[in-house]
């Protein structure tokens, strides 16, 4: 059969109407399906199965079509349709309008698609909760000695950490989750609230050296049960049991695992369950972000530490410690940041792997080394290794980006740790600070606000929003927001700003008597050098502001410095020859992206 006998074989058979009319209608089952199945929540590979199915019919119709025709008396083989009489033309062109009809409804629902995804992107976005997203609420401890409830905390945030390492899912933090009972009868709320769209319930008893730990992962809008199960394993085996739970759960959240991600899910911190709970310890008073309650955590990490001396985590945590007693007033620079380097360094020499090593190490190479370009590199890493580590998102943002000006990074990096940890009160509060140092001081007053409302008694939150306060000329509100810190903590920096505000109400005297209060104090305990500069400025003496602030550098006693470009707190002093040539040595002017520096 020649090329011209065969398409017209194909005509005479309807292979070529066949051809048209599966082509237009298969596409519109698949613009129905991918329109309509994600209404439902169908799982994606549900719409991808259907597409396969109509690709492989195509030939299978083509077949079909040559061999078989359609006959009033039903379905008749080619030849036996050939000998029959012929029929009347009436239907001839019927299958057209098919075709037609199909055609335009299968053009309706993709344009109608690309409207509706768009609108979903634009205004449904906000609030819709990621289909691979999970909060790992705290588990109940069912044992009748309470002192096993940091165990059953343990196992909740050994849970939550592997999945954090699941670049594929949004895991939320567990300073969020903590306020939350297990099993609680509001979980639409809750998950609103958190911004995951499944939950983690369980409960934990440990008696004498076995463990049961009874887990249930929930769909909270649904109230679906996705999965559950009860392990029942001696306490030696409770990190098995974690990595099965997290694997299970990232399984069934149809979560990408690569080849690392699941060799992290399976490592073993740590093979002392002492030295765990002990862990667990110093980062609930971690978590705290007092001078005291920092002291306390750093002896709980030590004690980890005696008991395991291979145990990364906890090296990782005394960095992390020691690296914030300075900012909240409780050490000076030379005496918490050699050994939070050093507990840093010792956390990768044992796994380089450790996303919380590496940014501990950030932290200590920004404020002590003043070298931002390896901060933001420790920083970078971190989250390169544990994207859903929030801390490292939190301290970069804080860091290398707000430090040069680089503001639109630094926001961006402190929502993306407020996503991971909603309810942090640090992070809402730094991301006032940092809408502060953008001198975007309406945001920062909103922001800080809604962090009080969280927590009236987070003394943090409160001089902060009094400093915005300041810089927006509301000096008795400001006032007011300092006089309450102080009376929630004795951080010598409080001392410092009721001094400035006192001195710009022009209320000298007061502002004397502060001063003094602060040079006393520095006889028994740490005041930043810092402290001492705000006030010499607002009382107009820049000289001896200067001579704090000269002594910080060159003594490295004083964190704050980074900030010397974009901190609002030290506008009296630009213009100031020294003050210029100090800030050029900290970050010089090429490497400065904002618009605050000094001029």
């Amino acid at each position: 059969m020649n090329f011209g006998n065969f398409v017209a074989e194909l005509k005479r058979r309807n292979v070529y109407k066949v051809a048209v009319a599966y082509a237009v209608v298969g596409w519109l089952v698949i613009q129905i399906s991918s329109t309509v199945l994600p209404t439902f929540h169908a799982p994606e590979w549900l719409v991808q199965t259907l597409v396969v199915l109509v690709a492989l019919g195509f030939p299978i119709a083509l077949v079909l079509a040559w061999a078989f025709e359609a006959t009033p008396e039903g379905i008749k083989r080619t030849e036996v349709a050939d000998a029959m009489p012929a029929t009347s033309g009436h239907k001839k062109h019927a299958w057209i309008y098919i075709v037609v009809i199909s055609a335009a409804i299968s053009v309706t629902l993709f344009f109608l698609g690309r409207y509706t995804a768009g609108n979903k992107k634009a205004v449904a976005a906000p609030n819709e909760l990621p289909q691979k997203s999970i909060a790992v609420l705290p588990f109940d401890n069912l044992s009748r000695d309470p002192d096993n409830a940091f165990f059953a905390e343990g196992v909740q945030d050994e849970i939550l950490t592997r999945l954090a390492k699941v670049a594929d899912l949004k895991v939320i933090a567990r300073t969020s989750t903590q306020r939350f009972k297990s099993a609680p009868e509001n979980l639409p709320d809750i998950a609103k609230q958190l911004g995951a769209l499944n939950i983690l319930e369980g409960s934990v008893q440990k008696v004498n050296d076995q463990v049961r730990v009874n887990v249930q992962l929930i769909n909270a809008l649904t109230n679906a049960h996705l999965w559950a199960d009860i392990y029942d394993r001696k306490l030696t085996d409770i990190f098995a049991v974690e990595s099965d739970i997290a694997k299970t759960i990232a399984d069934t959240l149809q979560a990408k695992l690569t080849g690392s991600e699941k060799t992290a899910i399976s490592k073993t911190p740590t093979t002392n369950p002492e030295a765990y709970e002990l862990y667990l310890k110093g980062r609930f008073f971690w978590d705290k972000r007092t001078g005291a309650d920092l002291q306390t955590a750093i002896q709980y990490f030590n004690q980890a530490i005696a008991k395991d001396p291979t145990y990364a985590l906890a090296y990782a945590g005394l960095s992390d410690a020691y690296a914030l007693l300075t900012a909240y007033g409780a050490s000076s620079i030379a005496d918490s940041f050699p050994q939070a380097k050093a507990a840093a360094r010792k956390a990768l020499e044992l796994d380089g792997s450790l996303a919380e090593a590496h940014t501990s190490l950030g932290q200590v190479l920004l404020f002590y080394d003043l070298d931002f370009q390896a901060a933001a590199k420790e920083f970078q890493r971190a989250i390169a290794l544990n994207a859903n580590y929030a801390t490292a998102h939190h301290w970069y943002g804080n860091g290398p980006p707000t430090v040069v000006g680089n503001f639109d990074t630094a926001i961006a990096e402190l929502k993306r740790a407020q996503q991971l940890d909603p309810l942090s009160l640090i992070i809402n509060a730094d991301l006032g600070v940092t809408f502060f140092l953008a001198r975007r001081y309406d945001e920062a007053i909103t922001q800080l606000r809604k962090t009080i409302e969280m927590e009236p008694h987070f003394y943090y939150a409160h001089w902060n929003l009094g400093q915005a306060l300041e810089l927006k000329g509301q000096l008795r509100e400001a006032l007011a927001e300092y006089k309450k810190a102080a009376e929630l903590n004795d951080d010598p920096l409080i001392v410092a700003l009721l001094a400035r505000a006192y001195a710009k109400l022009g209320q000298r005297d007061e502002a004397l008597k502060r001063l003094e209060e602060l040079q006393q104090a520095a006889t028994r305990r740490y005041v930043p050098n810092y402290a001492f500069a705000l006030v010499y400025a607002a009382l107009g003496d820049k000289a001896k502001a200067m001579d704090w602030l000269e002594h910080a550098y060159r003594d490295h006693v004083g964190p704050e410095l980074v900030l010397i470009k974009v901190d609002p707190m030290l506008d009296p002093l630009r213009g100031d020859a020294r003050f210029e040539a100090l800030a050029e040595k900290i970050v010089p002017e090429r490497d400065f992206k904002g618009t605050t520096a000094s001029k």
